[in-house]
């Protein structure tokens, strides 16, 4: 993502309808993946964590949105201080930015680049809520998000885009968020997860998705806003550069999604809606710090890549006993980081930038980069969330208590449930002896019992 630039005052942009336009959609397309992954996230839960799953996502809509009009623009792209974060008294409240002022170097407003990134800042935390499913406080988790994106979404937005910040001075290529959204929230993930530990039941009890339908929905949304997503992160199209970046997302979507359901035939002897879901978001991720760098053979290798080592990483969690619930960690964090390190193989030096990757005539320069900003987005964000996590747990406490996991988060933490089974003429759902959905091959390998 291109953050700022100087330019002469005889060069200077003007407002171009065209790209506002176009950045505004896109915004509204981002903006449409956080209830989307609330949709994804809550079809994967059992029934009675729907609500709370959904309600984890949403929540950040409100929090984060009012964080970044506060002083969370402020320290991402403001002025550079000591290539950690930004700092401008401007964007404080957004008190002093003009309604036609330019986002500097582009031919958009600077509140429409600031709407847009709200919406990178927004699904960023909502995305580490899957790993904490039916077993975290309401309030904690919205403490939480307020804290995280604070000293941990904001500033290494800033590393990773802002103007100045080291990451980007480095050279570093990051088109649409794989460190600066995927990385860190898996990464944190991983950091809250090592804290609260497993849920209750965790490797004994069949954890299933309870409606595939709507996971299935939810990847589609997601994919949909994604475009969005990654084809606005060049903040117009000009050039072409956006265009290439929605077909590679395409591709690399598609290609991820064959090859987690070609291992997942191999595997465990049949093609799930659950892995296809899965694999099209492995594939998502993985082209998201990439796709501007790559052609769409490339992408083709980059998804194909993501699909398959995100698809193996989804199984760890049992052999390394950590409760990923529904795997952020395998799909968000792995497949950031492979995307992210790809650019250092595929990279054709002909899209984004010059640079090239080792398979192009780069050398190793570039994978050095990329691998530099990979683990220090991944080291901090994993500290730091679980020393978050740490404090909230030891002073207000991160979990519900053990009879309120076991009977259902929804109606202690919102007094509601996501299906009711008592209406007029009953229903299957409400009758004992009916046989719960059948479970999925690729459940098979990530939330049912399992031997130890």
């Amino acid at each position: 993502m291109p953050p700022g630039i100087s330019t002469l005052a005889a060069d200077a942009p003007e407002l171009s309808a065209a790209n506002t336009g176009f950045m505004l959609i896109c915004s509204a397309l981002v903006m449409l993946m956080t209830p989307g992954l609330a949709f994804f996230y809550g079809g994967m839960v059992r029934v009675k964590s729907t609500l709370n799953m959904l309600m984890m996502s949403f929540i950040s809509l409100g929090i984060v949105t009012i964080l970044w009009v506060l002083y969370g623009f402020s320290m991402a792209f403001g002025t550079d201080i000591g290539s950690i974060v930004g700092w401008s008294a401007d964007y404080v409240g957004f008190g002093n930015i003009g309604v036609t002022e330019l986002w500097d170097g582009y031919t958009i407003p600077v509140y429409v680049f600031a709407v847009f990134q709200l919406m990178f800042a927004i699904i960023t935390p909502a995305l580490i809520s899957g790993a904490l499913a039916d077993r975290v406080k309401f309030t904690a988790w919205a403490l939480f998000i307020t804290l995280w994106v604070t000293v941990v979404y904001f500033p290494v937005a800033h590393w990773v885009w802002g103007a100045g910040g080291w990451l980007f001075e480095m050279g570093v290529i990051d088109f649409a968020g794989g460190t600066a959204v995927h990385i860190n929230a898996g990464a944190a993930a991983l950091g809250v997860i090592l804290v609260i530990g497993k849920r209750v039941g965790f490797k004994k009890d069949p954890m299933r998705p309870h409606s595939l339908p709507l996971v299935m929905l939810g990847a589609a949304l997601l994919w949909f806003g994604w475009f969005g997503f990654n084809a606005g992160s060049w903040l117009g199209n000009d050039d072409g550069v956006g265009a290439v970046m929605f077909v590679n997302t395409q591709v690399a979507t598609a290609a991820a999604m064959l090859a987690w359901l070609l291992y997942e035939k191999i595997r465990h002897g049949a093609f799930t809606t659950l892995g296809a879901a899965s694999g099209a978001v492995a594939g998502l991720v993985a082209i998201t710090p990439s796709g501007g760098s790559v052609s769409p053979l490339g992408a083709i290798a980059v998804g194909v890549i993501a699909g398959l080592l995100c698809a193996i990483a989804v199984g760890l969690k049992f052999k390394l006993g950590y409760d990923d619930s529904l795997d952020v960690v395998g799909v968000h964090l792995v497949g950031g980081v492979v995307g992210s390190l790809l650019v250092g193989f595929f990279a054709t030096g002909g899209v984004q930038s010059d640079a090239k990757g080792l398979f192009y005539g780069g050398g190793l320069d570039q994978l050095g980069k990329q691998a530099i900003g990979v683990f220090a987005v991944l080291a901090y964000s994993l500290v730091v969330s679980a020393v978050l996590a740490f404090v909230l747990d030891k002073t207000i406490g991160m979990r519900v208590d053990e009879d309120v996991e076991v009977s259902g988060i929804d109606q202690v933490e919102h007094a509601e449930t996501a299906y009711d089974f008592s209406g007029a003429g009953g229903g299957a759902g409400s009758r004992k002896d009916v046989p719960t959905t059948g479970e999925t091959v690729a459940a098979a390998g990530q939330n049912k019992k399992v031997d130890a």
